[in-house]
């Protein structure tokens, strides 16, 4: 049975890997992508171990394609998206739609706040003053749009996915307890 189960694990980190490459390797909107939902349910789903591997693996494996940047800056990026798991065992607790809303606010709100910081501090785009890093939050406001958008969009369809699925699997017996992978069938 245990195997079935880190098989199962194993299975859905990889999706996950894999649907935050693919979105961020695909043609699309700047910061619409599902990394950030991707982080915030495996953190949920698979715990905050599972998530942060699930989401370094699929920065560093997209950003191998895409191409490095500043190391303070990507250091930033990955930490608060590896924050978004811990926000996401948080909402795993309990998986109601008020909970996943105000999980995929949070992570995007954090991301924001911290990855913006971040370029402030770090690069030189901005003078380090008290005007530069209001400019450096008011520049990046439509990617904070877009970030929004589109981890509420991926948040609500994964919830909505593992959960139907978990429910399926409930009705069909099929597995009679997925540890880590949510709280509620696990005891």
């Amino acid at each position: 049975m245990k195997s079935v189960l880190l098989s199962a694990g194993i299975l859905l980190a990889a999706l996950f890997v894999g649907l935050a490459v693919a979105t961020r390797l695909l043609p699309h909107q700047a910061n619409f992508t599902a990394v950030g939902a991707v982080a915030l349910v495996a953190g949920a789903y698979l715990g905050v171990a599972w998530a942060a591997g699930v989401t370094v693996a699929a920065m560093l494996a997209s950003d191998f394609v895409i191409g490095f940047y500043d190391l303070p800056v990507m250091v930033a990026v990955y930490g608060s998206l590896v924050l978004s798991g811990v926000v996401g065992r948080w909402v795993g607790r309990r998986v109601q739609w008020g909970s996943v809303v105000a999980g995929s606010l949070s992570s995007s709100a954090l991301f924001f706040l911290v990855t913006n910081w971040a370029v402030w501090q770090f690069t030189q785009m901005y003078p380090k003053t008290w005007a530069g890093l209001v400019a450096s939050y008011l520049a990046a406001l439509p990617f904070f749009r877009n970030s929004l958008l589109s981890d509420l969009l991926y948040t609500g369809v994964l919830a909505l996915a593992l959960q139907w699925c978990l429910a399926r699997m409930r009705r069909r017996q099929t597995i009679v307890a997925i540890p880590r992978l949510h709280p509620q069938l696990s005891g």
